[in-house]
């Protein structure tokens, strides 16, 4: 469950806020400026989601691979870079 609010975190705020976003624009006789406003929130989001979604690595065997080596008595030297 921790893991899935972890990893999902963006989606469940997201979720928050289109509904919060859906509540005040939509709430007194809505007109068409606010239907509109509600459809660029939400396009937001999904556009947002889409581009910063998790996604798994090449490298994520090797990252099993440390995972298991960290606390079993072998000396291990992690060395992180960013293409940046």
């Amino acid at each position: 469950m921790i893991l899935f609010i972890r990893e999902y975190s963006f989606l469940l705020v997201a979720i928050g806020l289109g509904v919060a976003a859906g509540f005040f624009l939509l709430s007194n006789k809505p007109k068409w400026n606010d239907f509109l406003a509600f459809g660029v929130v939400v396009a937001a989001l999904i556009v947002s989601w889409v581009i910063l979604h998790p996604v798994q690595t090449p490298l994520m065997d090797d990252a099993k691979k440390v995972q298991s080596l960290i606390g079993a008595g072998t000396p291990v030297l992690l060395e992180f870079q960013s293409p940046y």
